[in-house]
């Protein structure tokens, strides 16, 4: 059976284009064009769609106010959000395990959002991938993340940041460190961070974040280095340059 589509863009060469792209996609077959959440609504309301391509940015209605009427839904549409380029929106569209497209569209990105849309329906994991939705479009720029939906092959887990003890940065991922486990997540730790409550987390390393609770002995182990033992066991390293901060939190 293939995959239904949906494109959802005010732009007429921006559907023209993603339209296009897709045709390298045979397994993948579009039901419709529409240039306004209104329109989509209709076409929803008598068709099932397996994916939406949903531009974020159109006049009227925001495509976040489908993709949230949507993500109430038991069995939301798999959204794949088109987007200008909005360093706050990326961020949030990777903590949330959620896929995007920048315009304009590249097709070797095409290619990756249509080989990973194409796992999760393959293996229907809806309940973690709508809780992961409803996480971000209820995400404000104002409030910090409480949880964070970490995609690996066809499933999304959540994981709430009150479980996590520290962080520590594993290249262009981020190594989320758990009482029991340790899960790792695509997003750098620079990226990560300011989404983080500062009440709760302090940077301690370059590579590292530790849990403030967390704190609870720090050691000289060398010239101008520092060791930090957390409630948990582990040790982290403390860089000179944040000494002063974790000793005011100590």
């Amino acid at each position: 059976m293939p995959i239904t589509y949906l494109i959802v863009d005010d732009e007429p060469p921006g559907r023209a284009n993603l339209r296009m792209a897709m045709e390298s996609h045979p397994d993948w077959q579009l039901v419709a064009e529409c240039e306004s959440a209104a329109a989509a609504r209709d076409v929803l309301a008598t068709t099932t769609i397996d994916t939406i391509f949903l531009d974020i940015q159109m006049p009227r209605e925001s495509g976040l106010a489908l993709a949230r009427e949507l993500s109430r839904m038991p069995a939301p549409p798999l959204i794949i959000f088109v987007t200008a380029y909005n360093a706050y929106a990326v961020d949030a569209f990777e903590v949330h395990a959620l896929d995007y497209l920048l315009k304009p569209i590249d097709d070797r990105r095409l290619a990756q959002t249509v080989e990973r849309a194409s796992q999760m329906l393959r293996y229907r994991q809806s309940d973690g991938y709508g809780n992961a939705l409803r996480g971000y479009v209820d995400f404000a720029p104002e409030r910090h993340i409480d949880a964070v939906s970490v995609r690996s092959v066809g499933y999304i887990e959540q994981i709430r940041v009150c479980d996590v003890l520290w962080l520590q940065a594993a290249g262009n991922y981020v190594e989320l460190h758990l009482a029991s486990r340790k899960v790792l997540h695509r997003i750098p730790l620079s990226r990560l961070e300011p989404l983080l409550n500062p009440d709760d987390f302090l940077r301690v390393h370059r590579a590292a974040i530790v849990r403030r609770d967390q704190v609870m002995r720090l050691s000289v182990v060398g010239d101008g280095r520092y060791l930090l033992t957390l409630r948990c066991g582990a040790q982290v390293a403390v860089s000179e340059r944040h000494i002063d901060a974790l000793k005011a939190c100590m």
